[in-house]
């Protein structure tokens, strides 16, 4: 049932790639050719203009610890052959203790184009590239792309002068090649460079970006010092090294000289000299933490995602594992590392699949497989014959959980309530986690899934705990007769589990869902008696399973979505969310409590029933002329992701109050009354 699951997920993908097809540019290219009449023989410039959003960058040729450079691909016509891509001189950008070369302001990347002189005069060249690259704010990164034609005819190579003005300022936006060789030297993790440089000539605010990757220490601290006709430059490198290092200096005001470095000798003593980002917010940007810190958050907000409500619907299964692990104590650490290797999966596969929709061009937040029908109905299948499975109807070793399972086969199942555990919690947001998850999004890919792999590992804590330390596993119940019981009557949370997830889609696809969904739950339930009393392979059940599921895929392929989405959240309050509207009423200078919610979420439910849908709320907001604003995330809506990333967070629940004077407060993620009437005190 796994592999269903993991294919509903793939399942999304589909529509990400023609999403990005149709979406806005957040750096948005151009492509022009200095001259559309290249002579034979001649070359001719072509730029690739790039001009950032503001609050958006995109890279240099190598972007750092993130991100990716532009690429080109050419489509040439016999006699016409494409040069290297020259870079503009970038800046740094520091983000979370990741250092990135980027460029804010609009620029150019400039390519030449040999013409071959056998080429006659009048011969039409239609030149096509197609390009892509990476549009990034401090919070979020998006694939971007774009085709482009280039009509030239061979002529007679004049160029206008306006044309020739403009080609002029993209090449003085460029490094000047150093016509001498520069010397390093690496001394432990630390390397220094030596660099050619007149000791008449100004230098501050100086920084080596190095275009040979694998070598440095990107976000390492540089320092600069100058002793005659030299610049030298320390920084920090990953490893040894003794090939030759291309790199830029970057110096004053955005200038730059393009070099090449091989060992040799370092000059000793000489003058401090001044870095860029000393005193400099060019490299200070986001909030730096260190990576050590935004693991132990993960690690801790999975580990309190044990007490979240919207873990309850698999506390039965939990307790039917923790007393399994009540045996020996080869066999408890083996169900543990079942169990863990189980959660470990799923949130590194989540984890995964959201990182590359992300990639992908979608915005799309933690929990987002509850957003798609298709993925509800997955899992409404699998909580139906897990009810099933529970009340005994079936067994299964990868599900069961009776004494012959204690007994053999307790890894499978431990390994299959680790699954559940990871797919059924995640969707909800704790304390700790939102800001690690938020963190992750930023992070380069390998260090994001640990991010996602300590959220697992949080989540099994208790487990792991209970077998390897004794005293914990010795108070646990023994495996008995009345586990048989015990699971029996875990089957009502399952059930009600699988109820909710009807309901669910019903509000992702209107009252359609609830005849889907109820009428394939039905043909599940008598296919497994009928399997059950034929004794047929108990195997057939993933079958009808997969049945079902392509049949479900097909038809709500053919559903419209529900429209009720905005509809149901004005009526928990006041408002539906925009920034426009949360705009003018702050220019209004009106207070208000913003929250953010879905129908999937356990915790926002509880949180509105217990805090915020209350009396005692309602006339305490009256009363201080409170607005209310609701953005509901039931269903994927880009705007929210986009809101939800500038306060750090992917998923919901999250709280905000807007006094009428002040910054916006962030409050606690499970809400009491005196939380709320507080605020209009």
């Amino acid at each position: 049932m796994l592999g269903l699951l993991w294919l509903a997920l793939f399942n999304l993908t589909g529509p990400a790639r023609a999403q990005i097809q149709g979406a806005p540019q957040n750096v948005r290219a151009m492509v022009e050719a200095e001259t559309s009449n290249p002579a034979p023989g001649d070359t001719v410039t072509i730029a690739v203009i790039m001009d950032p959003k503001p609050g958006w960058h995109d890279y240099w040729l190598n972007p750092g610890d993130a991100g990716t450079p532009l690429e080109l691909d050419w489509t040439l016509p016999d006699g016409v052959t494409a040069g290297p891509i020259r870079a503009p001189v970038p800046e740094t950008l520091v983000v979370s203790g990741f250092m990135n070369h980027i460029y804010k302001a609009r620029h150019a990347f400039l390519v030449d184009l040999q013409i071959a002189p056998k080429l006659q005069p009048g011969k039409k060249l239609d030149l096509k590239v197609d390009a892509r690259w990476s549009a990034c704010s401090d919070l979020i990164c998006v694939p971007e792309s774009g085709s482009f034609t280039i009509p030239l005819t061979v002529g007679n190579g004049a160029i206008a002068a306006q044309q020739r003005t403009r080609f002029d300022q993209w090449r003085a936006a460029l490094p000047v090649p150093l016509d001498r060789q520069a010397n390093y030297a690496i001394n432990g993790s630390s390397i220094s460079i030596a660099i050619p440089f007149p000791e008449s000539a100004a230098a501050d605010k100086v920084w080596f970006f190095p275009q040979t990757q694998n070598v440095f220490r990107y976000a390492a601290p540089q320092t600069a010092r100058r002793t005659g006709n030299w610049l030298i430059l320390t920084g920090g490198v990953d490893k040894g090294f003794d090939g030759q290092i291309d790199g830029l200096l970057r110096f004053g005001d955005g200038q730059g000289i393009e070099l090449r470095a091989l060992p040799g000798s370092i000059p000793s003593g000489g003058e401090t000299v001044s870095v860029l980002g000393a005193g400099d917010t060019a490299q200070e940007n986001g909030n730096p933490e260190s990576f050590a810190v935004i693991l132990a958050l993960s690690i801790l907000g999975g580990l309190l995602l044990n007490l979240m409500p919207c873990v309850f619907p698999i506390l039965g299964l939990k307790a039917i594992a923790i007393a399994k692990v009540g045996g020996d104590e080869r066999t408890a650490r083996r169900d543990a590392l079942a169990y863990t290797a189980g959660i470990l999966l799923s949130c590194l596969a989540l984890g995964a699949i959201m990182l590359g929709l992300r990639a992908a061009g979608q915005e799309v937040g933690w929990a987002f497989q509850l957003q798609d029908p298709f993925i509800v109905f997955i899992l409404l299948l699998l909580m139906v014959a897990i009810t099933a499975n529970l009340v005994g109807l079936f067994e299964l070793g990868a599900v069961g959980a009776g004494e012959k399972l204690a007994r053999q086969g307790g890894a499978a199942g431990s390994f299959w309530t680790g699954v559940l555990a990871a797919v059924v919690a995640t969707p909800c947001t704790g304390p700790f986690m939102a800001a690690a998850i938020g963190a992750a999004l930023l992070l380069p890919s390998a260090q994001a899934l640990l991010i996602f792999a300590g959220l697992g590992l949080g989540l099994a804590l208790p487990f792991l705990a209970i077998a390897y330390i004794p005293a914990l596993r010795a108070r646990m119940p023994r495996p008995g007769p009345w586990m048989v019981k015990f699971r029996q009557w875990m089957a009502l949370p399952m059930g009600l589990t699988a109820l909710a997830l009807l309901w669910l889609l019903a509000q992702l696809v209107g009252g359609a869902g609830w005849a889907l969904g109820a009428i394939s739950a039905a043909i599940l339930l008598i296919a497994i008696v009928v399997i059950k009393r034929r004794q047929a392979p108990v195997g057939l059940i993933l079958g009808v399973t997969g049945i079902l599921a392509l049949a479900g895929n097909l038809a709500l392929d053919r559903l419209p979505r529900s429209a009720t989405i905005q509809s149901a959240a004005a009526e928990l309050g006041g408002e539906i969310f925009s920034e426009a509207k949360l705009a003018q009423l702050r220019d209004e200078v009106k207070p208000v409590f913003l929250y953010f919610t879905a129908d999937w979420c356990v915790t926002c439910k509880v949180n509105e029933a217990a805090a915020i849908d209350r009396e005692d709320t309602r006339k305490a907001f009256e009363k201080a002329g409170i607005i209310t604003m609701v953005g509901d995330y039931t269903r994927r809506d880009p705007a929210i992701t986009r809101f939800l990333a500038k306060h750090g967070r992917s998923g919901v629940p999250l709280y905000l109050y807007y006094p009428k004077q002040g910054e916006v407060k962030i409050l606690p993620q499970i809400l009491t009354v005196s939380d709320l009437t507080e605020l209009a005190n």
